[in-house]
């Protein structure tokens, strides 16, 4: 912990809150954007017994996005941007990583790469949550929700591709 920064004043923290929560929800628009065609597509996918109903991802991403921002803004809050570089650059590469798994998975189909990439997010999840943890705890407890949702989408992705190659090619 580093109980030695001085935290920011209130307005600040405000502002700070309000700037992860732009940016993780930006990120999540980003991946959005490929997903507008998701429910038909994911319809007409041959899914695995255990495959959640497609109604269930918006809700879960909608609150896995918020623990997310919540995340990065306590590291942040506790420890700066100089302090917290690595944790930081970590959690902005996991959002990249996350949003381009909807355009290779769901735009331009390619399940391959979009199998590839998901094993990159979980590895860079994991990578933040440890960063996380060295800076502030909750931070860190705060990911794991993401980072066992990651883990179970790998596996229905890699399921996914092998059941649809002829539209996951």
């Amino acid at each position: 912990m580093h109980s030695q920064v001085r935290r920011p004043s209130l307005p600040i923290q405000a502002l700070g809150l309000v700037a992860a929560l732009f940016v993780t929800f930006f990120a999540a628009a980003a991946g959005g954007l490929a997903s507008v065609n998701a429910v038909t597509f994911y319809a007409q996918l041959a899914k695995p017994s255990w495959a959640p109903p497609g109604w269930l991802f918006g809700p879960v991403w909608s609150v896995l996005y918020t623990l997310m921002a919540l995340a990065v803004w306590l590291v942040w809050r506790e420890a700066g941007f100089q302090r917290a570089r690595v944790a930081l650059l970590l959690f902005a590469a996991q959002l990249v990583a996350n949003a381009l798994w909807s355009w290779l998975f769901f735009a331009w189909r390619f399940g391959p790469l979009a199998v590839l990439d998901i094993a990159v997010l979980w590895a860079l999840l994991a990578a933040t949550l440890v960063a996380f943890w060295r800076i502030q705890r909750l931070a860190a407890v705060l990911l794991v929700p993401y980072l066992a949702w990651v883990g179970f989408a790998a596996a229905l992705t890699l399921a996914l591709w092998h059941a649809n190659p002829d539209l996951l090619s």
